[in-house]
């Protein structure tokens, strides 16, 4: 035993001889990328210490606002990371905001704006197009811009034309290269030095492996839509205690395998608060994403909380997904074998949990609440605490789905997607790997079958506690005995067997029934309020039937078969998030109490007779 420990001793003294602690300070007047990076004698910018720093090394950032784009190619070890942290008690901002300096009075102004300035501009962001935007839609044809102008630490709107100038705007004249800005009081801008505009299209790229950052905020990147301020490609890093938010898209992009992200803060961006691929086992763990599409990226399209595409095994722990503007949590397309677990997930415009085209979905232990009430166009079926939409295999346990406009969906359409393990390319050769590609190539036909929804709370939501939207002309959902045909003519059936045999023959899924889907619901708690719905089978525009309690969907559709009951579940004060029920809540007697903790709500049971009043 004294062997090994004078060993460890050794070993330790070892690293911690090889370790380097690299100091950058902007703000130091001794600050040159030229010394060594001792306190002393600090380096002046965070990418020269990514150049220079080795594995074990800690690059210790000082106060200050830092102007620059970070790339770090080098990779740390699991026993050696490079870790890039904050300063104790140090305001560290990774920003891609420059100031604008030499602003000259435009006379004569607009006549919905005074006091307009102007300065060279010579940027462009997206060139390939002549919308200059992404997408290259009308939709998006200003909100697909990358520009930002910032004037005392507010963001300015943007118009297309000078013309259109008024306080609290800003106009790039790309094509005479001159950016024109109005502050919203009317300022003289040529004295006050308070304006910037985003320069950098990315902050930080992770690049090498085992990269670990704490305590660092990232702001104001001109990234375009599907592109993150903050990139990180390399395996095994890990992210702690960083903001990411005011960028123009996507505050962050995961692709690397095994990263993890820690009390991370993804708010107020203008797409997305971050973005995943191949970002195989991503651990997202006591984040908060909020308030983030800022900028009204089509909800259909990509924008709200996140988006995940061909991830396998990533996880979302204890994480609060709260009014984005679009779904809380997306994923969509070939995702497998994912897991959110003890989240809050509340008033995101679209649904809570949107699991699209992807496999094995494992949700449980969550708070899902006040979802779904955008009335987004295109979003039915995902209007709802937790939608599954033609992805197999998934189990959502112990949820509260409670006060959305609709607690569960399953929604369905003739949809195929890539495997993650023959997705990177079509049988064309062509890149397949775009989070905006859906069924190209080498896809695989997907439904919804075999899934179980169990010991669920489904309360107080608005249109339904369930609903079913399949839009598919084969009626899979509905059993056997209600799918034969009926027609009066040969030519009437010829017309009902066309469809059918137009799918088989483009190798679709046939024959399936509401018996072969295999869609298990038991255990579960209802209580529709007066005027809620309770259980909606089939879409709204062809054959649907509204079920009024659970005995009227045992007998039309067999579902609901074990233990489900209808009741008040009695939680403590539900405007408040205390959700805690009394001991004899029949969520509790059922199981559909989440198990563990779940943040920014207060869970357990009602202890004293005061509570329960």
């Amino acid at each position: 035993m004294k062997t090994i420990i004078v060993l460890a001793a050794i070993e330790l003294a070892a690293f911690t001889a090889n370790a380097a602690e690299i100091h950058v300070d902007a703000r130091s007047a001794q600050a040159s990328d030229s010394n060594s990076g001792t306190f002393d004698k600090p380096l002046k910018t965070i990418a020269q210490a990514a150049k220079i720093a080795e594995p074990g090394d800690t690059v210790r950032i000082h106060d200050g606002i830092y102007r620059e784009s970070v790339v770090v190619e080098k990779s740390g070890s699991a026993e050696k990371p490079i870790t890039f942290e904050a300063a104790i008690g140090a305001n560290v901002v990774i920003t891609g905001a420059d100031r604008i300096v030499d602003l000259q009075k435009e006379t004569p102004a607009p006549a919905a704006a005074d006091n307009v300035f102007s300065a060279p501009w010579p940027h462009r962001f997206i060139g390939w197009n002549k919308r200059n935007a992404h997408p290259d839609d009308n939709y998006h044809l200003l909100i697909g811009r990358a520009e930002q102008v910032i004037v005392g630490g507010y963001l300015c709107r943007q118009v297309l034309q000078r013309e259109q100038l008024a306080r609290g705007t800003f106009f790039a004249d790309l094509e005479n290269k001159r950016l024109y800005v109005c502050a919203a009081n009317g300022a003289d801008l040529s004295k006050n030095g308070q304006v910037e505009a985003s320069t950098r299209t990315e902050l930080w790229h992770s690049k090498g492996a085992f990269i670990h950052l704490r305590g660092i905020r990232f702001r104001y990147a001109a990234n375009m839509a599907q592109h993150g301020a903050a990139h990180f490609s390399g395996a095994n890093g890990v992210v702690e205690d960083c903001d990411f938010e005011y960028t123009n898209s996507s505050g962050a992009v995961f692709e690397g395998e095994n990263i993890v992200a820690r009390r991370c803060v993804f708010q107020h961006n203008g797409q997305l608060g971050f973005g995943a691929g191949r970002a195989h086992r991503l651990l997202m763990t006591e984040c908060i994403i909020r308030d983030n599409n800022t900028k009204g990226f089509s909800r259909g399209w990509e924008a709200g909380g996140d988006k995940l595409c061909f991830c396998r095994g990533a996880v979302l722990d204890h994480c609060q997904f709260i009014e984005n503007k679009g779904n809380g949590v997306w994923f969509d397309i070939g995702n497998e074998d994912c897991v959110v677990r003890n989240c809050l997930i509340a008033n995101n415009d679209d649904a809570g949990i949107f699991y699209e085209i992807s496999y094995s979905l494992h949700a449980h232990d969550n708070v899902i609440v006040g979802n779904g009430f955008a009335d987004t166009p295109g979003a039915w079926g995902a209007a709802s605490g937790i939608a599954l939409s033609s992805s197999p295999n998934c189990i959502v346990e112990r949820n509260l789905l409670i006060g959305n406009k609709e607690g569960f969906n399953f929604r369905e359409q003739d949809r195929q997607t890539p495997r993650i393990d023959d997705a990177s390319r079509d049988r064309n050769g062509a890149d397949n790997t775009s989070r905006d590609r859906k069924g190209a190539g080498n896809s695989v036909w997907i439904w919804n079958h075999d899934e179980i929804i169990r010991n669920n709370v489904l309360a107080f939501n608005r249109d339904a506690q369930v609903w079913g939207w399949f839009d598919t002309r084969d009626g899979r959902h509905w059993p056997a005995a209600m799918q034969t045909p009926k027609a009066d003519s040969a030519k009437a059936k010829d017309d009902i067997a066309a469809p059918y045999q137009a799918r088989e023959k483009a190798g679709a899924p046939t024959g399936l029934t509401l018996e072969t889907l295999k869609l298990t619901f038991e255990s579960n708690l209802y209580f529709a309020a007066p005027g809620n719905g309770f259980f909606n089978w089939g879409t709204a525009w062809q054959k649907h039937e509204k079920y009024a309690g659970i005995e009227d969907v045992r007998k039309a559709l067999n579902l609901e078969n074990a233990g489900s009951q209808s009741a008040d579940p009695r939680f403590a004060d539900f405007p408040q998030r205390d959700l805690r029920v009394p001991a004899d809540s029949p969520a509790v007697k059922l199981g559909c109490y989440p198990k563990g903790d779940v943040p920014g709500v207060k869970l357990g049971l009602i202890e004293n007779a005061a509570e329960k009043k």
